[in-house]
């Protein structure tokens, strides 16, 4: 980074989803000093979604990477400095009204405001041998994997928008799809639960829960309870995806900032407990979790950062 970057910010942005994004372009445009940090996943978890379909704008719905792609150059045509980096710890209120953010790389940075945009990682089931075969036949992402097991049996875990979206996906490169989703009913939108039920090679599993992972080396058969009739199932699939939620990546926040018990940062118009901290998109939702309302709640923190520095500025 050059000098002037050591310098302290207006504002500094940890995340590159919808929210971080959003918020960038809205501090570029009130001509705010600041910079973006990707993080680990540049373009957040959406970089791995097939086809977005319910983002406004888009009537033939468009990639998650390419949706990402537009974000970012949009945010740097208004002058957005974006950083491939993470940050590693925050220090809050090191001075009176400025906090320091320290780099992967060990530099240190100040800035009056900061928005905390990192987003969320998937949930994983917590079960014997998950570990063993995380990238051996489990994966979290089907666009990322789903060409390794073209031609076989899969299953994908969980019953919402995003596991009916992995079956789809699945469907056209997979020989039989099982969905296996705890619940006696699917909490996909009503489209997309057409859409699965009109698609002959996909079979679903209500009421059923992931018990026992089979293989070595490799994913070979998962064994499902039955939770109404409390008998097992054996499924030999080549692999499983996870679509069962998420877990908000705030653990950079604690034990300063107030989370709930979930783990998700508590805000108010995306204010946090702390001054000139605020918070936007998955990390401090658990409700939505949407493209749109991270985009949107990234577009509210930098209006709340603005109005921030200007009242610490009269």
């Amino acid at each position: 980074m050059s000098n002037r970057e050591r310098e302290s910010f207006d504002c500094i942005i940890l995340g590159s989803g919808p929210a971080g994004y959003t918020a960038a372009i809205y501090l570029a445009r009130a001509e705010r000093k600041h910079i973006l940090f990707t993080g680990l996943k540049p373009g957040g978890q959406l970089i791995s979604t097939n086809k977005v379909e319910n983002y406004p704008g888009f009537p033939n719905g468009v990639s998650g990477y390419k949706l990402m792609a537009a974000f970012k150059a949009q945010s740097e045509r208004f002058g957005t400095k974006v950083k491939d980096n993470s940050v590693v710890k925050i220090n809050f209120n090191i001075i009176k009204n400025l906090h320091e953010v320290i780099l992967d790389n060990y530099l240190k940075l100040k800035t009056k405001a900061l928005i905390i945009a990192t987003g969320a990682s998937p949930r994983y089931l917590k079960i014997e041998n998950e570990n063993n075969l995380i990238g051996k036949g489990i994966s979290t992402c089907a666009n990322c994997d789903g060409f390794f097991f073209k031609g076989k049996k899969v299953a994908v875990i969980g019953g919402g928008d995003k596991a009916a979206e992995e079956s789809i996906y699945l469907s056209n490169l997979c020989k039989k799809v099982y969905i296996i989703i705890r619940d006696k009913k699917m909490k996909a939108s009503k489209i997309m639960q057409k859409k699965v039920l009109n698609i002959k090679n996909v079979e679903i599993f209500y009421a059923h829960k992931v018990i026992k992972l089979i293989g070595v080396k490799k994913l070979k058969a998962i064994v499902c309870k039955n939770i109404k009739h409390n008998n097992n199932s054996l499924f030999k699939v080549a692999a499983m995806f996870l679509a069962i939620g998420q877990i908000p990546n705030s653990m950079i926040c604690k034990p300063t900032l107030k989370l709930d018990k979930y783990g998700y940062i508590i805000t108010k118009y995306t204010i946090t407990n702390i001054p000139g901290i605020f918070a936007a998109g998955d990390v401090q939702d658990s409700r939505y979790r949407q493209a749109i309302t991270s985009a949107g709640s990234g577009c509210m923190s930098a209006i709340e950062v603005e109005k921030y520095l200007q009242e610490k500025a009269d």
